[in-house]
């Protein structure tokens, strides 16, 4: 089963902005995230990936909370990257925001196996980036993409099309093994995060459902949200925990596949 919006509703009241230009105006605050990264040492370490962003106007207020790459950091991979290092024989960085930041498609992605990008509804790329990115998932990388809903997905796929422009999203059941790497998940239903049940997506090596997935899209949801207010009191313990799950699973299966 694949998903795929008209080109017309992609284009449809998308307005990109630069984020030098926010900056200089005011809406936004650059996170000094550099000071929190730590040199490579081959131990497995979550990277998040920062972006260009694109704003359809009145959708996303900046004034006063985080860039939408950035949303839930550092809190959610400082508390995913502990459970990882306290469930598994990983051997997991100290890095004292939870892991690294890095840009987009930049080189320094290839030592890494899996990275992270949030709310990829606001993601905009140069082409040298897109095919940087395109060769990290070719040459065995994977990419979590979570926080996005509604028609946020039609910039996510225009972006991921300039990555893989061949690349197929095929909806995923609880029967594939990136849900099984770890910890057996019995249902992917969750409680509502935005105003549908979430989706899981992703997209295969050549296409083809029996060979390696690339990639997994946490559509109409948002479990770094989960990880980041863990032990906080403002959500359930359950599904805290079967946000954990998720992370842990798509982790082992990327360290393993």
């Amino acid at each position: 089963m694949s998903f795929k919006p008209t080109a017309g509703v992609v284009a449809t009241g998308l307005l990109l902005v630069s984020l030098a230009a926010l900056s200089a105006a005011g809406a936004v605050t650059r996170l000094d995230t550099a000071a929190g990264n730590i040199d490579y040492d081959g131990r497995f370490t979550f990277v998040r990936l920062s972006y260009e962003m694109s704003l359809r106007g009145g959708n996303f207020l900046f004034g006063g909370r985080d860039l939408p790459w950035s949303h839930d950091y550092p809190r959610a991979e400082q508390n995913l990257s502990k459970l990882l290092e306290d469930l598994t024989l990983l051997d997991v960085s100290e890095a004292p925001n939870g892991g690294n930041v890095l840009p987009v498609g930049g080189p320094e992605m290839h030592r890494y196996p899996l990275a992270y990008m949030s709310e990829p509804g606001y993601w905009t790329q140069t082409d040298e980036e897109a095919a940087s990115l395109g060769s990290y998932l070719l040459k065995g990388g994977f990419l979590v993409f979570d926080d996005f809903r509604d028609d946020h997905w039609y910039n996510f796929e225009t972006q991921l099309r300039r990555v893989l422009p061949e690349a197929r999203l095929v909806q995923l059941d609880v029967s594939h093994p990136v849900f099984q790497s770890f910890f057996e998940i019995k249902t992917l239903e969750m409680e509502l995060m935005y105003n549908k049940p979430p989706t899981f997506w992703g997209v295969f090596e050549d296409n083809d459902p029996n060979r390696r997935l690339m990639l997994i899209a946490n559509y109409d949801n948002d479990i770094g949200e989960y990880w980041e207010f863990d032990g906080t009191g403002w959500l359930p313990i359950d599904l805290t925990n079967e946000a954990y799950k998720l992370g842990v699973n798509y982790i082992v299966y990327a360290m393993t596949h």
